[in-house]
């Protein structure tokens, strides 16, 4: 057990001498415990060093030994869901230094990626997928008739998706050899909730089974003839406590609930399991953060530890010092939820990502977590919104591209009133392209009827979630992963006028088109060049008054967007004077078509050009483009 972080670099001879996970095939048992030391005393003191997910690996030490030890990897396919907890699979499959690197431009992925290792059977991010990929990659082994194993390792977070239960339901119909290991540790990122959960919770005690079981005894021993009811007693409670009958029924062989963290055990169980043919579900009870003790004490603090510095780092006077763009969307919903009663927030298991603990705590019958589910967590609003209430469903970019269907079909085709906060659009840096929110201009677009705005401020932030709570249908306001450029915001919930932009400089022959993010960068490069800038705060409906207007006096218009290219605001301008049947000299600036991996916000923008420095060049270079076919 760790008390504090390792100061200095651990010795690590076992890792060290390890070529392949078939060199564990050797190992003692002694030497394996020996090993899981080394892997959690090197995450511990290398993840230090890089910032990155910290709880969930910890949790999984003995496990990442046992499943190496026991099946032949890469041949035998482990599957982890989300990948929060793959760091120890990636120190025991050869990238122990790399791990240095990890979430750093052109470093390891944060999470399990097929291109960085053969070891990665499949490119994760999202939850709840292991299931449905490693039950796709053993009906593939059967077809093609080879002999290897798949293993699906997901946790009580994943397992509150319904697309778990799908894979579940899908499997057992099936048969396949394919096992799923239930990594049971109570938590995701946030507590668990729903009843999956607490169903989960029940398991480890089960005291309320223990004393009926107990009582059926005794019926039994003073009563003779009361068997069949004593026996019937303790059939129907073990029906209901037990997790074997939730699981077989599905068609899975229940084992378990285990020790996680009970190596030899574990051992032991695998190769049993790895004899047999046919679908097996394994349940192990784990500790988050286990064998360092704050992360024990603290696993929602430790879900991810941040690089820790090794001097103080300099102060930056031109660095904003304001709130993040999350803590003014955690204050104005507080502020409108004191306003109108009728304000329901909802979240899919991200209540310290989009800053609703304090809502959580002040209108506590006002909030919905509805755990990792997406899809509910909008139709949820859609019903709501049915009868009158104001839904405001906080959700990160890149988890409502799995309800997209739902923003579809159940609320925006019914024109019903729901706001959807998007919070970490664009680059969001270390986690890399499964979190990056680079498409939700994009594919919000096309839906009829929808108000979409991106704040260039934190005051416009809070400007915009009060236009779109008053909108009478739906309305999105995306706006980046951390602080904006430091505009202190005011109290008021007055919003903005809907289709209206700002023109922030007027200037000569250039005009900046600037939206959301991008309007820093764009002000830096308006003043080199004597450009007009135009902030244009929504993206549907568009301010088309002004685009003529600044049209009719510019010789070039530069649309600039943190979101992809196709698709976006910059198609969306395109669009649109291709209906006038004139179109002006257009550059579109955004988001490359291609995925774009780890690394800084900083490094990102200045890699895809949407720096101003990258800005500059690209306007400069068409001008001269346009000088030369005068």
């Amino acid at each position: 057990m760790f008390d504090v972080l390792p100061q200095h670099r651990p010795e690590t001879p076992l890792l060290d001498g390890l070529s392949t996970t078939a060199d564990l095939k050797r190992f003692s048992e002694s030497q394996l415990l020996k090993l899981a030391r080394e892997v959690r005393a090197w995450l511990l003191w290398s993840v230090q060093q890089t910032g990155g997910h910290f709880g969930a690996g910890l949790g999984v030490v003995e496990l990442s030994v046992a499943l190496h030890h026991v099946f032949n990897t890469p041949q035998d396919k482990v599957v982890w869901d989300v990948g929060h907890q793959a760091y120890p699979h990636k120190i025991l499959t050869g990238r122990k230094e790399a791990l240095l690197t990890i979430r750093q431009k052109d470093g390891l992925a944060a999470f399990p990626k097929r291109a960085e290792s053969p070891y990665d059977a499949f490119g994760v991010g999202h939850s709840s997928t292991s299931i449905s990929a490693a039950l796709g990659m053993a009906l593939a082994a059967k077809a093609q008739g080879r002999s290897k194993k798949s293993i699906a390792v997901i946790g009580d977070g994943a397992m509150t998706a319904g697309m778990a239960f799908e894979a579940l339901a899908h499997a057992g119909h099936l048969q396949p050899d394919l096992l799923v290991i239930l990594n049971d540790n109570e938590m995701s990122i946030s507590e668990n909730v729903g009843g999956l959960a607490s169903y989960l919770a029940r398991l480890l005690v089960s005291e309320p089974y223990h004393q009926l079981r107990e009582g059926s005894r005794k019926l039994l021993s003073m009563l003779p003839l009361a068997w069949e009811i004593a026996q019937k007693t303790e059939e129907q409670v073990k029906a209901l406590m037990s997790p074997s009958t939730l699981f077989e029924e599905f068609g899975f062989q229940y084992i378990g609930p285990l020790d996680g963290h009970d190596l030899p055990e574990l051992i032991n169980t695998l190769k049993r399991i790895k004899q047999r043919q046919g679908p097996y579900f394994l349940h192990l009870v784990t500790k988050k953060g286990k064998g360092f003790l704050p992360a024990e004490q603290d696993p929602i603090g430790y879900h991810a530890l941040g690089k820790l510095e090794k001097t103080p780092p300099k102060k930056n006077p031109s660095k904003p010092s304001g709130p993040k763009y999350s803590q003014v969307f955690g204050q104005w919903v507080c502020d409108m939820a004191a306003a109108d009663p009728r304000l329901m927030a909802i979240t899919p298991a991200m209540r310290e990502g989009s800053d609703l603990v304090r809502f959580s705590r002040d209108y506590p019958q006002r909030y919905f977590d509805v755990a990792i589910a997406e899809q509910h967590a909008v139709t949820l609003a859609a019903g709501m919104a049915c009868e009158g209430m104001k839904p405001v469903v906080a959700i990160y970019s890149t988890f409502l591209q799995r309800a997209y269907d739902q923003l579809i079909h159940d609320v925006a085709v019914q024109k019903l009133d729901v706001l959807f906060a998007i919070d970490r659009a664009g680059l969001v840096g270390e986690d890399g392209p499964t979190h990056h929110g680079t498409l939700d201009l994009s594919y919000l677009r096309c839906v009829p009827e929808m108000v979409i705005m991106a704040p260039a401020d934190e005051q416009e932030c809070r400007q915009m979630l009060s236009t779109g709570y008053h909108y009478a249908g739906p309305a999105a306001v995306r706006y980046p992963r951390g602080q904006g450029p430091g505009v202190t915001v005011q109290p008021g919930l007055e919003g903005l006028p809907i289709g209206k932009a700002e023109v922030r400089r007027t200037g000569q022959k250039v005009a900046l088109l600037a939206l959301g993010s991008c309007v820093a960068a764009a002000e830096q490069v308006a003043a080199q060049l004597d450009a007009t800038l135009v902030n244009l705060r929504f993206v549907k409906p568009l301010d088309e008054a002004l685009l003529l207007e600044i049209a009719a006096n510019h010789s070039l218009l530069v649309t600039i967007e943190e979101n992809a290219i196709m698709g976006g605001v910059g198609s969306a301008i395109n669009e649109f004077f291709a209906a006038q049947g004139h179109t002006p000299p257009l550059l579109n600036l955004g988001l490359p078509d291609r995925w774009i991996d780890q690394g800084t916000p900083e490094e990102l923008l200045a890699e895809v050009g949407l720096d101003a420095t990258g800005l500059l060049q690209a306007i400069q270079s068409r001008l001269s483009q346009l000088s030369a076919q005068q």
